[in-house]
């Protein structure tokens, strides 16, 4: 068992980034049959929160006090409130191709943030990182405001989704060491119960008002995928492989997503794929990569601590 946990992780992760991707068209085709963001919020922090209090009684049992639980609070608004409202209703303007690429920018923003926030250093390639991602993110949008319809791109789209990855990597510098003493079942069905306290109040009347016999079967069945494999099911998959691989090899799975949505998104007609999509993709995708290969302050440190070791064991002369 322990030889093939590599290729499990391998697999593991694969296949959430595979359903964060589908999960786009798919979400995209809901919410534009019978539902709207609104409603597609309800149901995946809801239905998020449902499954993962229904596994509690199967996974190991953390204490949690209640300082912690009132923390979970903040880390539930923008983790998953802020997060998830912005997505979705991003996606829910824009085309599934455009809200795909931006999700990958994430790494970015949690550089620049922990460069601010946690003091990390940045390196001449994280700062080149950064500026080829920012020209990726321009063409993205400079593409979506010229467009016709959201086939192509939409500008208040495009932000709300790149505020989306703003928010989650907010949520990762404030919040990481919540998030580290936890498992990520304690850390979700407490994230899950806040963001449902803080949504249905607001919500609920809006989604009480869907006309539910007019709605096709086949947005029920999109939406159900939306909140058992693209948030459920993803993130356990996503903790998995996490435990295994290094997080630079985490972050290569990043590329799966857009890649799964743009090939799903043309075959199908729910978007259509240009030239200056394409450009985007390129330039992100660059940014990202030397952001994620820059060394971290913890790896710094931990050269020069070796490089002050005495060299013991280097032969006599």
């Amino acid at each position: 068992m322990k030889q093939n946990r590599p290729l499990i992780a391998h697999l593991c992760m694969f296949m959430a980034c595979a359903f964060w991707g589908l999960m786009a068209p798919l979400g995209k085709d809901a919410m534009t049959h019978g539902i709207d963001g609104i409603d597609m919020v309800t149901f995946r922090v809801v239905g998020g929160c449902l499954l993962f209090w229904l596994t509690a009684p199967f996974v190991k049992h953390e204490r949690v006090p209640w300082q912690d639980r009132l923390r979970f609070a903040g880390a539930g608004l923008l983790g998953l409130v802020t997060n998830q409202c912005c997505y979705t209703i991003g996606l829910s303007l824009t085309s599934p191709i455009n809200a795909s690429i931006v999700t990958t920018s994430m790494p970015i923003f949690a550089m620049v943030l922990a460069a601010l926030i946690l003091k990390e250093p940045i390196t001449a390639k994280k700062a080149l990182g950064v500026a080829i991602g920012c020209c990726g993110a321009v063409t993205l949008i400079l593409s979506s405001a010229s467009a016709a319809n959201d086939r192509v791109g939409n500008l208040g789209g495009d932000l709300l989704c790149i505020g989306a990855q703003f928010s989650f990597a907010l949520y990762l510098s404030t919040c990481y060491k919540l998030i580290r003493r936890y498992s990520v079942f304690t850390i979700n069905r407490w994230m899950f119960l806040w963001a449902t306290i803080m949504i249905l109040p607001f919500s609920l009347r809006h989604v009480a008002a869907i006309d539910f016999a007019s709605v096709p079967s086949s947005t029920w069945w999109e939406t159900a995928y939306v909140v058992l494999f693209g948030t459920y099911i993803g993130y356990i998959l996503t903790m998995i492989g996490q435990k295994t691989l290094r997080p630079t090899v985490v972050s290569i799975y990043n590329y799966v997503q857009p890649l799964v949505s743009v090939i799903v998104s043309v075959a199908t007609g729910i978007a259509l794929l240009r030239w200056t999509q394409g450009l985007a993709v390129v330039l992100v995708f660059s940014g990202v990569m030397l952001v994620t290969k820059s060394k971290s302050r913890r790896d710094m440190e931990a050269e020069a601590r070796a490089a002050r070791q005495p060299k013991d064991n280097l032969p006599e002369s």
